[in-house]
């Protein structure tokens, strides 16, 4: 896919990874439409800033977890562009236990509902928009919390509610890139600990101790936490390059899933 001329959906671009990817984008000379909800300062921002940029982009007030408002939401990407090629389905919410303690219902409803039923219905709306491209692109942005959930170091970062979304969103992909096939591909791009994203920059991290931020980083085979342009290089692979990729889960944790556990030297007179 030559990323230039195209129009993508980023959900979520008011802070964090999601903003890093609308800005990113848009330097590759994509068209992009983005959404905000909550976060009204950093909002305001986005919206400046993408108004002052050459091209026509759009920014959307609203609440994806209401269908209709998904709804509402493309029909004014149609009305603007009449087309769309690619979709970052970014929108999450997790309920750190460090930061939440025990859980509400509102809690438990609130991450399940923005981490999954909201992915689930903009695919949904997205889906004929990216056929009618002939060369559509689905990045769908999940977490570890998906394979480790709420055990070891990560169990003060990651929720129940939030890790079992985001197993539930990599079944999700698999139908998905069924669905899109062949003329869309559907990919999962699943994170570890990065900044503004389970790292540096989250509440969740600066309530942390040192010593339960080390024994992170400690089950991190590359010894850090992940830096946003490796995100962005990944979204540009997947998103340029990974043409004959569907269906798929890169994991760009730094070996986080595989660590803690160490190879013992063999034993000796073993050949």
């Amino acid at each position: 896919m030559r990323l230039s001329g195209k129009v993508a959906l980023v959900l979520g671009g008011a802070k964090g990874l999601g903003r890093e990817i609308v800005f990113f984008l848009a330097r590759q000379g994509v068209t992009v439409a983005t959404t905000y909800w909550d976060w009204p300062e950093e909002s305001a921002t986005l919206r400046s800033e993408l108004a002052a940029l050459s091209s026509d982009h759009l920014t959307v007030a609203a609440d994806l977890r209401d269908p209709l408002a998904v709804a509402t939401l493309f029909a004014k990407i149609q009305e603007r562009y009449g087309r769309l090629d690619i979709l970052i389905n970014n929108i999450e919410r997790g309920g750190m236990p460090v930061v939440h303690g025990e859980y509400t219902s509102d809690q438990w409803e609130l991450e399940l509902a923005t981490t999954l039923k909201a992915k689930r219905w903009v695919f949904h709306h997205a889906l004929p928009m990216l056929k009618g491209s002939g060369d559509g692109a689905v990045v769908n942005i999940t977490s570890i919390a998906g394979l480790v959930g709420r055990s070891g170091p990560a169990g003060l970062i990651f929720n129940d509610g939030y890790s079992a979304a985001n197993r539930a969103v990599g079944l999700l992909t698999e139908s998905w890139a069924r669905a899109g096939a062949p003329e869309v591909r559907v990919n999962e791009l699943m994170l570890g600990f990065f900044a503004t994203r389970h790292a540096q920059g989250t509440r969740g991290w600066g309530l942390l101790t040192e010593e339960q931020r080390l024994a992170i980083t400690d089950h991190i085979l590359l010894g850090r936490t992940g830096r946003s342009e490796e995100v962005l290089k990944a979204i540009h692979f997947l998103l340029g390059e990974a043409d004959y990729l569907t269906g798929a889960t890169l994991r760009l944790d730094g070996g986080y899933v595989l660590g803690g556990e160490k190879i013992p030297p063999m034993p000796p007179g073993v050949e």
